[in-house]
Formats: structure tokens, sequence, C-alpha cells
């Protein structure tokens, strides 16, 4: 029998992107005549007419599934339903916007048959980005490269195949605060990078914006290391020691010199100092705790609405 590639698409309003998406889907499927194939949409909290448009596409081809959250959990948690519920021998990840061509899932694929277990895509260069998100997210990737003690891929997103082992690795990671694109470098298996240029997103906004690019960036460094921990530390221990130098200072200076008029201003400005590495430090230290706040109530990861290949499973 032949094997059965699933494509994962989450989507969340991307009705103005899915006709282009499908139709390249659908041109993929007829190159790739060596595999079965499976779309499986997920759909997460969409309030557009997304879903309805997935919908339509099953009635006419059974190649077509699709994953329905039952509210809008984000695009790390439609990810893990995805991986819970998808039933291919080989998966491959790709976003609904086009900005990264499914055609590469070919090249992917001559990889996975030598033996590789987890085909990435690497950015050679972003189309449509700006310079700003541009440098941010080349700067990030580094940063938590240089702090991590897992090998993070540089300059690569979701968009991958894997095969069956790696997903079922995937699926063993319990936790709720994700950062998938680390998870996919902690588990290991056999890799291979295939570079490309991204393209610009073919129809509708991005759902991103800085907040949430910000917010990703804290899950992934506090995620993969304590490194933000022991740089609080540091800081409190230069302080003291800065602290004490200067107490030292002013004992001998007070013996050979006398009392001189206190300064306001550079009192001022220690107490500030001090009061904001204390600040920077327990706001660390709160991340950390709220991370863990959040794993030990073991609340379930997402709710499924409807699963449309549900009888058969």
């Amino acid at each position: 029998m032949k094997e059965l590639i699933s494509i994962i698409i989450p989507m969340y309003n991307e009705e103005e992107s899915l006709p282009y998406l499908y139709e390249r889907l659908v041109k993929l499927a007829e190159k790739i005549d060596k595999y079965n194939m499976e779309f499986l949409f997920v759909n997460d909290g969409s309030k557009d007419s997304s879903l309805n448009i997935v919908k339509a596409y099953k009635k006419n081809d059974d190649r077509v599934c699709y994953l329905n959250l039952s509210r809008n959990f984000g695009k790390e948690i439609a990810m893990a339903a995805a991986l819970d519920y998808v039933r291919g021998d080989v998966v491959a990840i790709i976003d609904a916007d086009l900005q990264d061509p499914p055609e590469l899932i070919i090249d992917m694929l001559k990889y996975y048959e030598e033996g590789y277990d987890d085909v990435y895509a690497k950015r050679r260069s972003r189309k449509g980005e700006t310079i700003i998100k541009k440098f941010t997210s080349h700067t990030f990737y580094r940063v938590l490269r240089s702090v991590s003690n897992v090998p993070i891929q540089e300059d690569t997103g979701d968009f991958r195949l894997l095969s069956r082992r790696a997903v079922e690795a995937l699926k063993a990671f319990p936790e709720k605060q994700r950062y998938t694109k680390g998870m996919f470098s902690l588990i290991g298996f056999k890799k291979k990078a295939i570079e490309f240029d991204r393209d610009p997103r073919i129809a509708g906004k991005t759902k991103w914006n800085y907040f949430k690019l910000f917010d990703l960036a804290i899950e992934g460094i506090i995620s993969f290391t304590v490194a933000p921990l022991r740089i609080a530390t540091i800081l409190g221990i230069v302080s003291a020691i800065g602290s004490l130098i200067y107490m030292v200072f002013i004992f001998f200076k007070t013996i050979i010199r006398g009392i001189d008029v206190p300064g306001y201003a550079s009192l001022v400005c220690i107490m500030l100092l001090l009061g904001g590495i204390q600040l920077v430090s327990l706001g660390i230290i709160g991340e950390y705790l709220g991370r863990i706040f959040i794993e030990v109530k073991n609340r379930p990861l997402y709710f499924i609405d409807e699963y449309s290949e549900e009888n058969e499973v």
C-alpha cells in the first residue's frame, strides 16, 4: 500500500487565502503519485467563513479533512491538536498564507526517502517583511541559540516534513506553554535543511503583531533555558559586590577626609538602579513561576468542536 502523507494547515481567518492554497495543494497531489494524500485543515476559532470553505472542499474531495477547535487557542496549540489527530505516515506542516511554497514538499519527500526524519525549510530571504521584523527575527534566533543547551535551528519556521516517529515524539510533550520550533530541535533525530526564498502573503492580513512576536520570543527563551535566572543572579552578585566596594570606599574616605555633604543625586541614582535590578529579577522569576502555575493545574490543552473523520477514528 502507498504511504499516506498528511499536510497540516493551521488557519485563523484565512478565507481569502484558502482558494489559492487549495488550488496549489491539488496540483501538488498530482505530482506526488507515490503517496496517498490528506489535507488536514485545523480551524483555530476563525470568525470568517474559513471553515465553511473547507467543508465545501470536503464534499467534493475525500482528501480534505478538518479539525475545528472550540475557540481560538493560538497556532502552537492548533498544531499540537493536529499532531494528535493526524493519520499520515509522513506529515508536513504549512501555513495557509502561501508564504511557504507547497511545491517544496516534493524535495522534502526525497530526503525523507533517504532516511531523514525532519526535513525543514530554512529561509534564504523573506519577501514582504519589514527590515525591523527581519532584524528582530535574526537577532532572536541567535540569542536563543547562544543561551540554550538545545541546538535551535536558525531562520526556520514551522514549514517542514516529519516522519511518523518524529510526530510521535512531539506528541509526548505534555506542556501547556508551547514553543514548537524549539521542540522540533529538542526531539533530535536525523534532520535536513532545505533553503528557499519566502514569498509575501498571497492574500489577507497577517495575524501576527510585534506584541505577539515578543510574547512568542519570551516563551521560546524561557521554555528552553534558565539563562535569564542566572543573569538575574549575576546582576544581584555584581550589585552586591559593587555596593560593598562603594561602602568600603566611603568608609575610608570619611576617615581620611572627614564627612562630606551627602550627595542627593548620586543616592537617588543608586537607589533607582538597585530597585530596577530587583524588579527585573522579580519579573524573570515571575515568568517562570507563572508557567509552573499553569502547568500544575493540568488543564486540557484544547477542546474539539468537530472532527470530519470522527467516525473513522
